[in-house]
């Protein structure tokens, strides 16, 4: 976001408590679980998802403002809000980031401190599930090297991204492995 000013964030709306480092508005807009059901059954939603026992969407009013001023506007979620995106507004660009190992994974949770062990275990656990979509996508970008993954993004952005579709040999054995780690 830093090196491409043009690209909007949407601040997505959740069910979830505020962690201590978050601002309501920048991060996220914080609401009740019933103000969520409200604006589900008002179709305020772009796409909307429950994931790990909170709901997470992002506002269709911000997306329509967007579009409608000529604004590119990235969208951080996960594969189920992906698919209802997809549904939506099929000339969207989808990403699916891949870490590099399921060791990595692990270390990148425990890292961020915000979750207990057992979320963190939860986590792991439903992963495999999570990372077995990223063949819906049309990029995978693989973050192993932090800069690396941010040119890698960066040429998705700017149309120079064609030897990162999702279906390249290294994504298939690797998704393999992340899926299936014992087999």
């Amino acid at each position: 976001m830093e090196r491409e000013p043009r690209i909007q964030f949407s601040v997505s709306y959740t069910t979830r408590k505020p962690r201590p480092n978050e601002i309501p508005g920048r991060d996220y807009h914080f609401v009740s679980a019933e103000r969520f059901q409200e604006m589900i059954a008002n179709n305020e939603f772009l796409e909307h998802a429950r994931v790990f026992d909170n709901c997470y969407g992002t506002g269709v009013r911000t997306v329509q403002e967007a579009l409608s001023n000529g604004e590119e506007l990235l969208l951080e979620i996960d594969w189920q809000g992906a698919r209802q995106v997809r549904a939506r507004l099929p000339e969207a660009c989808s990403i699916f980031i891949l870490p590099p190992s399921r060791q990595a994974l692990e270390q990148r949770l425990k890292g961020r401190s915000t979750d207990s062990d057992e979320v963190i275990q939860r986590r792991l656990r439903d992963a495999a599930e999570d990372l077995g979509h990223w063949s819906e996508f049309d990029y995978v970008v693989i973050n192993d090297r932090f800069e690396q993954a941010i040119e890698d993004l960066r040429a998705i952005v700017e149309n120079r991204g064609s030897h990162l579709v999702a279906q390249r040999p290294e994504v298939v054995h690797l998704a393999a492995r992340l899926v299936n780690p014992g087999g």
